[in-house]
């Protein structure tokens, strides 16, 4: 076994273990040396204390400047209140009570530093709140292993940590381990490291946890970086490389089939990127082996199409197709779309198509009985569903295609078991993405698929209008949004309002214009069923107004999407579930309430919803954050520009990579600890091509067993699993 592989209750006291495990998910001497310091202190330097965050729960280093002695308000005795500064004038007091007060007081004299870690609030009067780390661990400087003249020589680590677990613990841990270490294998070559000047794995762990100076520093995270990108890389080409060795039928376009009869018929000529992506499809089909294929594009770009045009040419060779959709909303719009554009051929039989059927998870039995005996029979030659369709009881007579929709809602594992389902022949698959991706995350988070882009948007598609309304600043913004609203109802257009929330929670209040912090914390969410009441009792008393959410029954949410879609409604009140997919094309308007509730490629989805039928489409932001806030700039850069691309950029900068790569929504740690992906594009670039290199060469990795049981140790702890992002 690799020294890399050994508990922590092996190598630690079961304590430390214990709460290494709980707090930090970290169980092996590998997860713990790969818990790098999140950033380094020196002498002179103390933490700017003016990016703070209420319930973060952080480390800063300081500078004791007082301390005072209070009494206890409702009982008897004193509590410690010990001011720290950061050097620019900024505060943060910490509070300690019993007998903790006095064993502070004894330690934490005016004129010491030292590194102070807990969760951080706000206290004292409303208008001046002032930061504060209620009973907070603290080490300093002049104490212990941390002494000044250990301090003033290196750099002193400071560990991502949490409630009961301090960096300085972690610290001694890793000491510990480091102690004892000994040699290790290194899974890059060693013809590798010295082609790009990287020093050896034990090396760089020795530096960067115990570093002389923050050259040594620079040194180990440009290794350690470079061991993160290329494994990631080799792994997804090694499933590149296996999912090209698996069989499949070969489904070539006919020139009298349905999908020429479908061309002939569309009342639109596709883009020039809609027939080059089309013809790279049609010529991944006609071989014997699974097309794996990601195609993304801007909200409108016309996806839809290009995937029928597929799933046509399937049908046509003899095969089915399977389309995967997130929500039933989006498979219930999906199908009427699909049904719509093909008219009687979606009637099969006699009129020489195919039948399409839909399929969810809360179809009556009798409905869901008949769909699947569709599917199982061959009878539908499309089948529209949601996770409905990954069950094992529903069964394909000849699974040609899968199309997933909305990539980011489905994990690696939910592709593979509708792959199954075609038996040793595995179905071709293409993945479709509204969330424009930059070179390197696709590069990262897609590598075992081809990428096709539609970056062209049809003719007809009218440009939208986006601005940010500061309710809490500017009332009357508000009261001018619902405004424009009837304004377009007036004109007999049709407006979206998206909530963050249903509103079945106690103790909601609904207040429209609340703001945006109270004494120590946000209010809750705005809600649809609490908006949509307090807009038809005020401005919308005279408008048909509708409340669609994701608790409604499936023929409910249907039948309110129907009736929106045929213009029986003005407003439609609802939370995400319009997300993706929801084609209106009389709707002009859509208001976002709490927008900064919401990310920016979901705000870019939810924007893409108008502007569809030639009218120019208005999206307004509503929020209570004010100019100058990080909150309020993500808000501004979604209201500056419609470029998909430029926006998931944006979102990438302010989101951490584990979320990028779903480990943060699904439990998971994430293998990337240091590489991320805008800033390293060259690392992720070049450790791809030495990947390739190598597997090229050794495609089993059989003369390289450190690498190998990299990349087991990777698979086995399912942090390969990229996409899973449910």
């Amino acid at each position: 076994m690799s020294r890399f592989d050994e508990p922590l209750t092996k190598a630690l006291d079961p304590k430390t273990a214990k709460l290494l495990h709980g707090v930090l998910g970290l169980e092996t001497v590998g997860d713990l040396l790969r818990h790098y310091p999140r950033r380094y202190a020196e002498r002179g330097e103390l933490t700017t204390l003016d990016a703070l965050e209420v319930d973060e729960h952080v480390t800063v280093v300081g500078e004791v400047t007082r301390l005072m002695r209070k009494p206890m308000r409702n009982r008897g005795g004193t509590w410690l209140e010990v001011e720290i500064a950061d050097g620019n004038g900024n505060r943060l007091y910490l509070s300690f009570f019993g007998k903790g007060s006095h064993a502070a007081e004894s330690r934490l004299k005016p004129g010491t530093r030292g590194m102070f870690a807990g969760k951080v609030g706000l206290f004292g009067a409303r208008a001046k709140p002032r930061w504060q780390l209620a009973h907070p661990e603290f080490e300093l400087f002049e104490d212990g292993e941390a002494g000044a003249e250990e301090f003033a020589a290196a750099p002193v680590p400071i560990y991502p940590a949490g409630k009961d677990v301090t960096p300085w613990a972690i610290r001694r841990a890793v000491g510990v381990v480091l102690d004892t270490l000994g040699p290790l294998d290194d899974p890059l070559p060693a013809d590798l490291r010295a082609r790009h000047g990287l020093q050896p794995l034990g090396e760089a762990l020795v530096a960067i946890h115990r570093p002389k100076d923050f050259a040594e520093v620079g040194r180990a995270r440009k290794r350690l970086k470079f061991d993160e990108a290329f494994v990631l890389q080799a792994v997804l080409l090694q499933r590149r490389q296996a999912a090209t060795a698996w069989p499949a039928k070969a489904r070539p376009p006919r020139s009298d089939g349905m999908l020429a009869d479908f061309d002939t018929r569309l009342p639109f000529s596709l883009t020039e990127g809609q027939a080059r992506v089309g013809e790279e499809i049609a010529a991944d089909l006609a071989i014997e082996h699974p097309m794996h294929r990601l195609l993304q594009g801007e909200v409108g770009a016309g996806k839809t199409v290009v995937a029928l045009r597929a799933m046509l040419q399937v049908v046509d060779a003899g095969g089915q197709a399977a389309l995967l959709a997130p929500t039933e909303v989006l498979a219930q719009q999906h199908h009427r779309s699909i049904t719509n554009m093909l008219g009687d051929m979606a009637q099969g039989g006699m009129f020489g198509g195919t039948a399409v059927t839909l399929l969810t998870g809360s179809m009556g039995a009798a409905a869901r009985r008949a769909a699947l005996l569709d599917a199982a029979s061959g009878t539908a030659g499309i089948v529209v569903g949601t996770h409905a369709l990954l069950q094992e009881h529903v069964q394909f007579a000849d699974l040609g295609l899968v199309v997933v929709d909305e990539q980011h809602r489905f994990g690696v594992e939910q592709r593979d078991a509708l792959r199954a389902k075609a038996g040793e022949s595995r179905p071709h698959v293409l993945v479709m993405t509204a969330t424009p991706i930059p070179r390197t995350v696709a590069m990262t988070v897609f590598g075992d698929l081809e990428v096709s882009t539609l970056s062209q948007l049809p003719s007809g598609r009218a440009p939208i209008t986006t601005h940010v309304v500061p309710a809490a600043e500017k009332p009357h913004y508000l009261e001018r949004t619902w405004q424009r609203v009837r304004e377009e109802v007036a004109l007999g257009r049709q407006a979206y309002i998206v909530c963050p929330r249903i509103g079945d929670l106690e103790g909601d209040e609904g207040d429209l214009a609340a703001p945006a912090n109270t004494d120590d914390e946000r209010r809750p969410p705005l809600a649809v069923l609490d908006v949509a009441q307090l807009l038809t009792e005020g401005p919308f008393h005279d408008l048909k107004v509708g409340t669609l959410h994701g608790k409604l029954p499936p023929e409910e949410k249907d039948a309110l999407m129907r009736a929106f879609t045929r213009g029986e409604l003005d407003v439609l009140v609802a939370t995400t579930v319009i997300e993706v997919g929801v084609d209106v094309p009389n709707s002009s308007v859509m208001i976002i309430m709490d927008a900064d509730r919401f990310g920016v490629s979901q705000l870019h989805q939810l924007r893409g919803r108008v502007g569809r039928g030639g009218l120019p489409g208005l999206c307004l932001l509503v929020s209570d954050f004010a100019e100058g806030t990080p909150a309020r700039a993500r808000l501004d850069a979604v209201a500056a520009t419609l470029d998909g691309f430029e926006l998931s950029r944006v979102d990438l900068e302010q989101r951490r990579e584990g979320d990028v790569l779903g480990a943060a929504q699904s439990g998971k740690r994430s293998s990337l600890k240091l590489l991320q992906l805008l800033r390293d594009e060259d690392v992720i670039a070049t450790a791809r091509e030495e990947a390739a290199a190598l597997l090229s060469q050794d495609p089993d990795l059989s003369s390289h067993a450190p690498l190998r049981a990299e990349i087991a140790r990777l698979r086995e702890d399912e942090r390969a699993d990229y996409l899973e992002k449910t």
